[in-house]
């Protein structure tokens, strides 16, 4: 078990992805990162922005899916900002940024703001330090908790995956079929038509006396 706790906490070890946004005009493309949640699983996505007021940036946060369901539009954000969301579908989900110049003018100098984004999701969304003070676990308690809810998580989207693989199976094996059957009624097709030119044409020579 010592060799055990290590090992699996490897697979939940996040680190926070760092990036300097640099401003522009409104309307300019957002910049996204994004990620693949499976449905109804909780997701805690935390931005630090540094900056403040008045320095003629603005930041706006949006976090939606690519099946189109909203999870969040933070305005002018600066610090920690946190934001929670339950997700509704298996889907890609994208935490855009846009940093607005609210002076933009051709030729001004560049702007920018450093900004770390955390996105947890699943088990290691969850405050598992205020569920062992609740519940008054002990640490090993609560680690093989949460390694018991790490391993669910693998083993949903392993089914998941098998899931996928199958109906995907299925249609290539239903695309072979009508393929098959469409290129049997193309043949069968061909070689009616060349039968009745054949008997056209016998036909025709006939009635004109040429056999």
């Amino acid at each position: 078990m010592k060799l055990l706790l290590p090992t699996l906490s490897l697979f939940s070890a996040v680190s926070a992805l760092k990036f300097d946004l640099f401003a522009q005009a409104q309307g300019s493309p957002p910049r996204c990162i994004r990620n693949f949640v499976a449905k109804d699983t909780l997701v805690v996505v935390t931005a630090i922005i540094t900056g403040s007021k008045g320095d003629g940036q603005k930041i706006n946060i949006h976090i939606k899916d690519a099946v189109g369901n909203e999870y969040g539009k933070p305005k002018d954000v600066i610090g920690e900002a946190r934001m929670a969301f339950t997700s509704h579908a298996d889907a890609a989900f994208d935490v855009c940024f846009e940093n607005i110049a609210t002076n933009y003018h051709r030729g001004s100098s560049a702007l920018s703001r450093a900004v770390e984004l955390d996105v947890d999701i699943g088990a290691d969304a969850r405050d598992w330090s205020a569920i062992q003070a609740a519940e008054k676990l002990k640490p090993v308690e609560i680690e093989l908790r949460r390694i018991e809810e790490l391993v669910g998580e693998i083993v949903g989207d392993m089914e998941y995956l098998r899931t996928r693989e199958q109906k995907l199976r299925d249609t290539n094996e239903s695309t072979n079929e009508r393929v098959k059957w469409f290129a049997f009624a193309t043949i069968s097709t061909l070689v009616g038509l060349g039968a009745w030119q054949v008997v056209y044409l016998r036909s025709y020579f006939r009635s004109k006396h040429l056999i």
